[in-house]
């Protein structure tokens, strides 16, 4: 047999862009589908919730970190000089902003950016100068503040020596 004619493919058209096409037709969509720009936008937010928070307030925040930090401080040197019955120190710089202390691990210093005061109830308050706290087998031998402040925020860490427990609050 001869062929007589060429088979004729039919002709398809295409209605739209996801409409039918010929396997011979390749069409090269640029751009994003609807889903990736859904997981992006979602992305995107999900790093702004993340980040953004921690840099409002930053100021406000130090200031209560530096407050817990004393406090834990307080706490430690307190703690270990009951449970090793041994006499530690705590010295506080108010002039160069710095806590020194000894303990089991030896002398540390940390220094506190707004650290402002301290008060005892024996020298009452002290803004200026160096003041040293022994802390005994018994603990501290009396209550005392540590006062820490910046323009805005102040924060008071208070130690109660019969508890052993610390407190801070926050002046407004």
């Amino acid at each position: 047999m001869v062929p007589t004619a060429k088979r004729v493919e039919k002709a398809r058209t295409p209605i739209s862009r996801i409409g039918i096409c010929s396997r011979n037709m390749r069409i090269h969509r640029s751009g994003f589908t609807f889903f990736e720009l859904i997981v992006a936008l979602f992305l995107v937010s999900l790093i702004t919730a993340v980040v953004l928070p921690s840099f409002a307030g930053f100021g406000e925040r130090k200031v209560k970190a530096e407050a817990r930090e004393v406090a834990s401080i307080l706490r430690f040197v307190h703690d270990s000089a009951i449970s090793r019955k041994e006499t530690y120190w705590m010295r506080f710089d108010l002039d160069g902003n710095v806590i020194a202390w000894r303990s089991p691990d030896g002398e540390k210093m940390k220094r506190i950016v707004n650290l402002t005061s301290l008060s005892t109830q024996s020298m009452g308050t002290v803004s200026r100068g160096e003041v040293t706290l022994f802390v005994g087998p018994l603990g501290l031998v009396e209550n005392m503040s540590v006062h820490i402040g910046s323009g805005d925020e102040d924060m008071t860490v208070t130690f109660h020596h019969l508890s052993g427990k610390v407190k801070i609050t926050e002046k407004l």
